[in-house]
């Protein structure tokens, strides 16, 4: 009897601890959904507008950074590309043939043409980026078309490049870009500058623009780009001395001059080299014809005043000072 009253107890036991035991979830039971985030705001800035004045003075305003550009000078066309706005330039002058990606875009002629308007309207720009060389009448012609036309300022200093890259990041919504293109050629330019401090001598350059007449070639006078390079990289300029910015010499006052160090800008166009000049009747007495310092430039790195002017001045300071400057 007593054994029959312990099963029950212990039967009744286990019961009531089932009970009390909660059910496993069955294993299909679909866990509560995570909650979800607040949504955040990731909306683009608003596009600030923009109002400069350019090299005549003129101000030009635009609701936003220009996304269409068409540039008028080759110089224009590589500061675009130097902050980055390559992607944003449509159309380009003939002449704009660096970097080898300009190449690609629509050329709407100019330089020492005429422009194609017809292609250039139908590109539909929002700036028309010109220059201090492009006649005045062309920037007018085209304003009257409704284009806002934006003229950058023909630096003769390496100082008003780099305004001229800042001017060109702001108009295009490239400012950091262009501030960084801007700080780095001006510690190149600083490089060179300290290199040609402990130069023992400054050369006499005569750099050569045109030579179809010999006897009288054509040079770059005072206040012009290659004056300024010549005179950084630690040289004197031949022409320094002349009146006027392009100027022809004569082969006599070139020889009484006698510089030390002679740079064929017009090499490229022209197909001369050194030979030939070396060649010329004359030519011979000329102290850089004796000592084998005749050197054929790329006259585009002088003459545009865009970034590569500075280049130009590094490859005209290993020129004229060669043991100052390492491989």
């Amino acid at each position: 009897m007593l054994g029959k009253i312990l099963k029950f107890t212990l039967m009744l036991f286990l019961a009531l601890l089932a009970a009390c035991t909660p059910a496993a979830a069955p294993a299909d039971t679909p866990l509560p959904p995570e909650p979800i985030a607040a949504p955040t705001d990731t909306a683009e800035p608003i596009p600030q507008p923009i109002t400069l004045a350019d090299g005549r003075g003129v101000e030009i305003s635009l609701d936003q950074p220009a996304e269409r550009i068409i540039s008028l000078a080759p110089s224009n066309t590589e500061i675009l590309f130097a902050v980055g706005a390559g992607g944003q330039v449509i159309g380009r002058d003939s002449f704009s043939d660096f970097p080898a990606e300009a190449l690609a875009i629509t050329d709407i002629g100019g330089g020492f043409g005429e422009l194609d308007i017809e292609t250039l309207l139908s590109l539909e720009p929002d700036l028309v980026l010109s220059a201090d060389i492009i006649a005045p009448e062309q920037n007018q012609a085209l304003e009257a078309l409704g284009l806002p036309v934006f003229v950058l300022p023909n630096p003769v200093e390496l100082d008003g490049l780099y305004t001229n890259l800042e001017t060109v990041g702001r108009l295009t919504g490239h400012v950091d870009q262009a501030a960084q293109a801007a700080a780095a050629l001006g510690q190149r330019v600083q490089d060179v500058l300290e290199n040609v401090a402990n130069a023992e001598d400054r050369p006499l350059v005569f750099y050569q623009l045109d030579s179809t007449d010999p006897n009288a070639p054509w040079t770059s006078g005072p206040g012009t780009f290659i004056d300024t390079l010549i005179h950084l990289a630690g040289g004197e300029n031949v022409g320094a001395g002349l009146e006027g910015p392009w100027v022809q010499i004569s082969v006599e006052a070139l020889i009484a001059q006698n510089p030390d160090v002679i740079l064929m800008g017009d090499a490229l166009y022209s197909g001369l080299t050194a030979a030939d000049v070396a060649a010329r009747p004359g030519w011979d007495a000329i102290a850089a014809v004796q000592n084998g310092q005749v050197y054929e430039f790329d006259d585009n790195l002088a003459s545009r005043p865009g970034p590569r002017l500075v280049d130009g001045l590094e490859q005209i300071a290993r020129l004229l000072h060669p043991g100052l400057f390492s491989e």
